[in-house]
């Protein structure tokens, strides 16, 4: 997307632009219309971003579950979009297939990116979860955007989702992981849990650092005495400070520790590599 793509000159243009991409013709002007089915979203940083191949991989395998429009496009658009992130500036790029009354499409949104916050307290909505299909990001956009619009009312930054059980799942639009002194854990996974590729890849930082990673069903009171972690692309990791587990001053410094070698994993985008046939690595606490 050359020089229009750059923050530091972006024009009204640029900013919260959509495409539409087709295997002849590649790239075309996009609007907002049409049903969404499946988005992923990541952080470019000056060109950097970690993990763009599992988020790639997350979002074939959920496209996959449609007739439409198969891996190979699938794998030839997210390479087409991993070579057109811009090079400069911060953004949030959202991939989406789309369902336009007569077909499937492929669409990018180019977005710049919110600014970072570094703590976040949870609400906790009354009744069941009423997630169509939790494992597909984008499926239930809707609901989970009322959810957090609902956090923001009662003076939260996002939804913190329980099962039928009891147990914590994962927020709106994040991972939710907790600490056991020096052991790591998360819930469970299942058809309940979106693959958190932040959370895979805080697992393996942490099994590197020789720690343990593991899962476990836990209720709120279960970590009443415990730190608690939020993760997503954009913010990487949060502590919570309300709704969920308990934070003392040192919770904020660990995290910012831990944050910085996630944020080391970031590498230039460059070409995606084909991903037919190989699974996403999901690497779970």
């Amino acid at each position: 997307m050359n020089t229009e793509t750059n923050a530091a000159t972006g024009t009204a243009a640029t900013r919260d632009a959509r495409r539409w991409w087709d295997a002849d013709g590649g790239w075309s002007t996009a609007d907002a219309t049409g049903t969404v089915l499946v988005i992923d979203s990541w952080l470019v940083d000056e060109g950097r971003v970690r993990g763009l191949d599992r988020h790639a991989e997350r979002f074939r395998s959920s496209c996959d579950r449609f007739p439409e429009p198969g891996p190979d496009r699938t794998d030839r658009f997210m390479r087409a979009v991993a070579e057109s992130l811009p090079a400069r500036g911060r953004w949030f790029p959202r991939v989406e297939l789309v369902d336009t009354g007569s077909g499937t499409r492929l669409r990018m949104w180019l977005r710049p990116a919110p600014p970072r916050t570094a703590t976040v307290r949870l609400w906790t909505p009354t009744g069941p979860d009423r997630r169509r299909l939790p494992a597909v990001k984008g499926a239930d956009l809707d609901h989970l955007a009322a959810l957090r619009a609902d956090a923001t009312t009662a003076g939260a930054d996002e939804a913190l989702l329980v099962s039928a059980e009891g147990h914590v799942v994962e927020g709106a639009s994040t991972s939710i992981v907790w600490w056991r002194g020096d052991t790591l854990c998360g819930p469970p996974p299942g058809p309940g849990l979106l693959p958190g590729v932040t959370r895979s890849l805080l697992a393996e930082l942490a099994r590197t650092a020789g720690l343990q990673a593991v899962t476990e069903r836990a209720t709120a009171p279960d970590l009443a005495g415990l730190p608690v972690w939020t993760l997503n692309a954009l913010h990487g990791i949060r502590p919570v400070t309300e709704g969920l587990g308990r934070f003392q001053d040192t919770d904020a410094e660990e995290a910012g520790r831990w944050q910085s070698r996630l944020a080391a994993l970031a590498v230039p985008a460059g070409e995606l590599p084909d991903s037919r046939g190989e699974p996403m690595k999901e690497v779970y606490p």
